[in-house]
């Protein structure tokens, strides 16, 4: 049964380029502006942010995907104009602001790259074709990653002048270790699917027409199992890069003994 977003901004949403679908406990957020190849803009990114904040709290999956052939080329080219898009700063305007306005904006501009990662959810994104720049940190930003194999991913902010400022570089540290990191970011060179799987971004690569499918079939999976072993065993996971081995064992401990006590129906 598919619910549409109930939102009554909806419309104005896939004017923006994205759609959002409820399917229960799984949530389909998809960039639909192909003809653009899923260009960025801040609007895109206002709409992405809402979504997470508009999910229901039935929904444990949410699966980002994108129409056509790109899963995002990045940012809209007009942001590097002059001109600008209409309605939104400028570039030049950016730079010319105060430095607690400007990281307002950018602040602003990061949460929709944010959210995926909340210990209520698991995220996975579905990616085909090129993933650049602001498209690549969306990808970095869920969870799990499933790629066609005609993926390209590249982080161009540097041959810009810029740097990735959208929250993807603590998850691609993360993923395949700062040397690698340092060297994809500086570099901006292209990362293919076999490599992708091979260095810790791709948790899977599949043909490109099987790869909504295999999506869907991982985010059953992940359905599959009680709703607080998940969170609970994210959380785990994602504290303990900053935890002792020994802090790691209790943090266990300690999540084990609420299981326990919940599947034994005995409150705190």
């Amino acid at each position: 049964m598919t619910a549409p977003a109930t939102d009554p901004q909806a419309p104005s949403w896939e004017r923006d380029g994205v759609r959002l679908e409820i399917h229960g406990e799984l949530a389909v957020v998809t960039l639909c502006r192909p003809k653009r190849r899923n260009a960025q803009s801040p609007a895109l990114w206002r709409v992405l942010a809402a979504a997470g904040s508009d999910l229901p709290g039935s929904v444990r999956v949410v699966l980002l995907r994108a129409e056509g052939v790109s899963f995002s080329a990045g940012l809209d080219r007009a942001m590097f104009t002059p001109e600008g898009i209409p309605g939104e700063p400028t570039f030049l305007q950016l730079a010319a602001s105060t430095d607690q306005e400007l990281d307002a904006a950018i602040a602003s501009y990061q949460e929709a790259f944010t959210w995926w990662r909340r210990p209520d959810l698991v995220s996975i994104a579905a990616v085909q074709g090129h993933a650049v720049g602001a498209g690549f940190q969306l990808a970095l930003g869920c969870d799990l990653r499933v790629v066609a194999e005609d993926v390209q991913f590249a982080m161009k902010e540097t041959s810009l002048g810029l740097v990735p400022d959208l929250a993807g570089t603590k998850p691609l540290t993360e993923l395949v270790g700062y040397a690698r990191a340092l060297e994809i970011c500086a570099t901006g060179r292209w990362v293919g699917a076999e490599e992708a799987a091979a260095i810790g971004l791709a948790n899977l690569v599949v043909p490109g027409e099987e790869l909504d499918a295999a999506a869907r079939d991982l985010a059953a999976a992940l359905l599959a199992a009680p709703r607080g072993a998940v969170i609970e065993t994210k959380a785990l996971l994602q504290g303990a890069a900053g935890r002792s081995f020994d802090e790691q064992r209790s943090a266990e401990r300690a999540a084990q003994a609420r299981r326990l006590r919940e599947l034994a129906g005995i409150g705190d």
